[in-house]
Parts: C-alpha cells; sequence; structure tokens
C-alpha cells in the first residue's frame, strides 16, 4: 500500500509551537492503545501495536518533499491517527528526522502510554520537544476517562515519566485533558497536582473538550481549570481554552509578586488579566530583574526571580 500521499498535513500555524508540519504514522486507520471518552476520532477497539503503517522510507521521503515546498517549518510534530508510539521503527524514524531536520525541532504528540518500554523511552530521548498525556493519576478513573488497552498501569507510566524527566536534556511538556464528572473532583485533581510535582515537567498544558467528542462527555469550565491551574502551584501552566473570559484588574507590584509566587503567568495570562497600567509595572519588574521571562516549550512564562 502506498501512503505518500497521506503520511503529512500541514505545514500549519500552532500556537505553541509555530508552523508545524504533521506526520501520521497511521494514516490508514485509527490504532491506538486508549479510546478516550473525549476523542475527536471515531470510536475504535485497542490495540497493542501497529499492523498497517508507512515505512521509515516512505515517512522521510514524504518530509524531505514537504521541505522543498515549504523550507519555513518549525517544528516536525510525530503523530498518529492513534498512538505514535506504536509505530514499530519509530527509534530509526527520530534518528533519521535528526539528521534531516535543518532548523526546525522534532515533537511528539503521544498519551504517554508506552513510556516504560526501554525502546520507546530512547527514543524519546532524542526528541526535542516530547508532550505527553496525564488525565488521571488514579487507576479507576485512566480505566474511565482513557479507556485503556489491557495490562497499561498508571503508575508505571508517573515513575517512567519522572525517569525521563531527569533524562532528558530536552523540553518536556504534560498535557491535561479535563472532562465533568470525571477528573474534575478535588481528590483527582490533588493526585495530579502530586504526580505532576514529582515528575516536574518544563510546562503542563490544562484544557478541556472542544471538539465533537467521541462519546457524550461534556467540557468543565474555564472557572475549573483556572482553580487547576492556581492549585498546581509553582508549575508553569498554560491554560488552553477558547474564547476564555478577559477580566482585566490593575494590579500593584505586591500583587503582582502574589500571583507569580502562585503560579508562573503566559503572555495570554498577562493579556487577559493585566490592564495597561499593570502591564508597564510588569515590564518595569522585568528589567529591574525582579521577574524573569522564562521560555518553556515556545511558551514565555513570567516568574519570580
Amino acid at each position: 500500500m502506498s501512503y505518500s500521499n497521506s503520511i503529512i498535513f500541514g505545514p500549519v500555524p500552532s500556537r505553541r509551537f509555530g508552523i508545524s508540519l504533521g506526520i501520521d504514522l497511521s494514516p490508514s486507520k485509527k490504532q491506538c492503545n486508549f479510546d478516550c471518552l473525549y476523542c475527536e476520532l471515531e470510536k475504535a477497539k485497542t490495540v497493542d501495536k501497529m499492523t498497517t503503517y508507512p515505512s521509515v522510507d516512505e515517512v522521510i521521503e514524504a518530509v524531505k518533499d514537504s521541505f522543498s515546498k515549504h523550507p519555513k517549518i518549525d517544528v516536525i510534530t510525530i503523530t498518529a491517527n492513534g498512538e505514535p508510539t506504536l509505530y514499530p521503527d519509530l527509534d530509526e524514524l527520530v534518528k533519521r528526522l535528526n539528521k534531516i531536520k535543518q532548523n526546525s525541532k522534532t515533537l511528539i504528540l503521544s498519551n504517554g502510554s508506552t513510556i516504560y518500554k526501554k525502546e520507546v523511552f530512547d527514543a524519546l530521548l532524542s526528541i526535542d520537544i516530547v508532550k505527553l498525556s496525564l488525565d488521571c493519576v488514579s487507576q479507576k478513573c485512566f480505566k474511565k476517562l482513557d479507556r485503556i488497552h489491557s495490562g497499561i498501569d498508571i503508575e508505571k507510566i508517573v515513575e517512567s515519566m519522572i525517569v525521563f524527566r531527569q533524562q532528558t536534556k530536552n523540553e518536556f511538556v504534560l498535557e491535561i485533558l479535563f472532562v465533568k464528572d470525571i477528573n474534575d473532583k478535588d481528590e483527582e485533581i490533588n493526585l495530579l497536582y502530586e504526580a505532576v510535582k514529582k515528575i516536574n515537567p518544563h510546562r503542563v498544558d490544562i484544557g478541556t473538550i472542544d471538539r465533537p467528542p467521541a462519546y457524550e462527555v461534556k467540557p468543565v469550565s474555564f472557572e475549573l481549570l483556572e482553580k487547576v491551574a492556581n492549585t498546581f502551584k509553582g508549575i508553569n501552566v498554560n491554560i488552553a481554552f477558547k474564547n476564555r473570559p478577559k477580566q482585566t484588574n490593575t494590579y500593584s507590584e505586591d500583587e503582582i509578586k502574589a500571583l507569580l509566587k502562585r503560579r508562573p503567568l503566559t503572555n495570554e495570562d498577562i493579556e487577559n488579566m493585566f490592564d495597561e497600567k499593570s502591564k508597564t509595572l510588569l515590564k518595569n519588574m522585568v528589567k529591574s530583574d525582579e521577574i524573569s521571562l522564562v521560555n518553556s516549550g515556545g511558551l514565555n512564562f513570567y516568574k519570580i526571580c
């Protein structure tokens, strides 16, 4: 089977990573070891390996062809119509992408389920930006929300994420997607916070359903996401929410420091929370080195120095 016309999608602009060239490692059908309630893809029986997929040569040729047509690519995004780490030749693919990527970075979007497998762990270490999902920490919630293939253990995943963060020299981002009445309870949020503290990723993206899901589930409110962000004290948290409410206020220096001590804020947070006077004050505090502006996986965060 020839996959040449379906492997690549984009390039498309990404709010967090710039101009992204997507690679679909499962272009012919959904192949995933999760069947998440919120998935925007069709419902499908879970699998633990891919049975149909493009060869490494086909993927590399498709990427080279795209590079010749679109020379300005910020990230090469490894994804799949399913779970990309089920691709059996991931390690070889990453090595060859690193040889041809030029000034772009490699990025993978994965559910994180196979990180405790050595061949996957090692391949992830060679990717510039690794973005993994972690929706639940209790096995009960994990099974209910992510509808996992048998044998997948959330404790082993979290333990491997902790080790991965210690070993990687690149960017490591976690993504948590909240679903109403499933992982939005205080108990689950606190378990997530304890796990995130131990993992210590460079950044955590939190969001909710914003596209039609595979199953009848509902999104959480922006207020809930804000509550989660404030619970995750000291963590670089990015709230991904379409049409987030804008309510600007005036803050003093002490109030700005108190806000940033609770959690670092993104440029988008500042635009939605700070009036012009407060923005000017913030800029002056950056100039005087009281506050630093730190880039994490393509997003800038204001933090206390």
